[in-house]
């Protein structure tokens, strides 16, 4: 009987990882990340680099196929570029630190989160409206950060605006951009006591 508890845990998990196509040279980190958010152990989830992606860093979405299917069936990717700027150099995404690269996935798992309470139109009107309204893309970005600060994350979270609001060398306009789209330090903070109070 122990045997077969242990055999039946082995392809259980077994099962669990194989939902999820992780790149080895930054599987560390993303089990680090996906760990907070065992909801996802049954997700189809894949992490791919990308050499560029505009106007970001990291990038998660249904894949197209499907986008018509139930929520429990939707398969989703996490575009990861190959490289990002600082100023006018480039660097290896690969080189961020760990913590910093954790806390950009958990972003991106907490958009996940959000994906998968959506009905199928819902989805689908998400995805225009956050093309065509700044006021979507706000509320989508300050869902995913979240997301990961309901799930433990806040100390990889807050590490990463961090990481990105106090680099001499990150431009302001990117900066800009991540205080108008993005939950502030102390909004994080907030969210973090109200949830400890519960």
């Amino acid at each position: 009987m122990k045997h077969f508890i242990v055999l039946t845990l082995i392809i259980t998990f077994q099962n669990m990882s194989a939902q999820h196509k992780i790149p080895e040279a930054i599987r560390s980190n993303v089990k680090t990340a996906l760990s907070y958010y065992p909801q996802l152990d049954s997700t189809n989830i894949e992490f791919r680099f990308k050499k560029n992606i505009k106007k970001s860093t990291m990038q998660a979405r249904p894949t197209f196929g499907s986008f018509f299917r139930s929520r429990k069936n939707r398969n989703y990717v996490i575009l990861i570029s190959e490289k990002f700027k600082i100023a006018d150099k480039e660097f290896s995404t690969r080189q961020i630190p760990d913590d910093i690269f954790i806390g950009w996935i958990g972003h991106e798992l907490g958009h996940i989160m959000d994906y998968q309470h959506r009905s199928k139109l819902n989805l689908i009107w998400f995805g225009i409206t956050y093309i065509l309204s700044e006021n979507s893309i706000v509320e989508a970005e300050r869902c995913a950060d979240g997301y990961a600060v309901s799930h433990g994350m806040e100390d990889y979270i807050l590490k990463t605006k961090d990481f990105i609001l106090n680099h001499a060398d990150i431009t302001q306009s990117y900066k800009d951009r991540i205080k108008k789209y993005y939950l502030s330090p102390e909004e994080i903070m907030e969210l973090v006591e109200h949830r400890d109070a519960k």
